[in-house]
């Protein structure tokens, strides 16, 4: 399985993209915990929730296991860091933010 990532550079002309592809065994190769000790870490973040999604990506510079699970109301989105085993972070989405993160991931792709 190939990873997208987007590297964007502003330039004073405009702004350049660059494409590049990574590969999900390099990244794991990175990690210092398993992908079962992450997601036993997320689901302690929540009680009841039900695991729907899971990914291993470099965001904002760091390699998080970036989790969805499944409330009454939602998704809650759970970052566990790939190499610490910490919450990283836990946003909560809508039924909507969700279908809209979806639809702008298919365009990058």
């Amino acid at each position: 399985m190939k990873l997208n990532s987007l590297v964007g550079l502003s330039l004073l002309t405009g702004t350049l993209l660059f494409c590049s592809n990574v590969n999900a065994a390099d990244l794991t190769k990175e990690t210092k915990i398993t992908k079962e000790q992450a997601t036993e870490t997320a689901l302690k973040q929540v009680p009841g929730g039900k695991l729907k999604e899971s990914e291993l990506e470099k965001e904002n510079g760091k390699l998080v296991y970036s989790f969805d699970i499944s409330v009454k109301k939602g998704i809650k989105e759970v970052q566990v860091d790939a190499v610490t085993g910490k919450v990283v972070s836990i946003k909560s989405e809508s039924a909507q933010d969700e279908a809209n993160e979806k639809a702008a991931e298919r365009k990058r792709n």
